[in-house]
């Protein structure tokens, strides 16, 4: 079985390279919770799938992303994304995100975004 780290990398790997929805089924547990600053939290592989959908949907085009960073704590990782984007009908967008995925089996169980625009 694969180390939450190694783990954690194939997730980030799969967000740079656009196949974050490929990886989807495989990493997220049924139960998992997403959440954005201090917003309340997504409950639910079907919440987070069709909000992650949504998303993908809206977006007009990507201009890039990197992930520095990175650290793993117990069962925790925290990632430093810088990304850039233009979503449709809005003005492009570039900021820092922190991602922190809490890990359970193997299964990413809970992961919250925080960022300011």
């Amino acid at each position: 079985m694969a180390t939450i780290r190694e783990l954690d990398e194939q997730m980030n790997q799969a967000i740079l390279s656009g196949k974050a929805m490929e990886l989807f089924e495989t990493l997220y547990a049924d139960d998992v919770t997403m959440q954005e600053n201090s917003e309340d939290p997504r409950v639910g592989k079907d919440a987070c799938r069709d909000y992650e959908h949504k998303f993908f949907g809206m977006l007009e085009a990507f201009h890039g992303a990197t992930c520095t960073n990175v650290a793993v704590d117990g069962n925790t990782t925290y990632a430093e994304w810088t990304l850039d984007f233009t979503l449709k009908g809005m003005p492009r967008m570039k900021y820092t995100q922190i991602t922190q995925r809490i890990w359970k089996d193997g299964k990413i169980a809970h992961e919250r975004f925080f960022y300011t625009r």
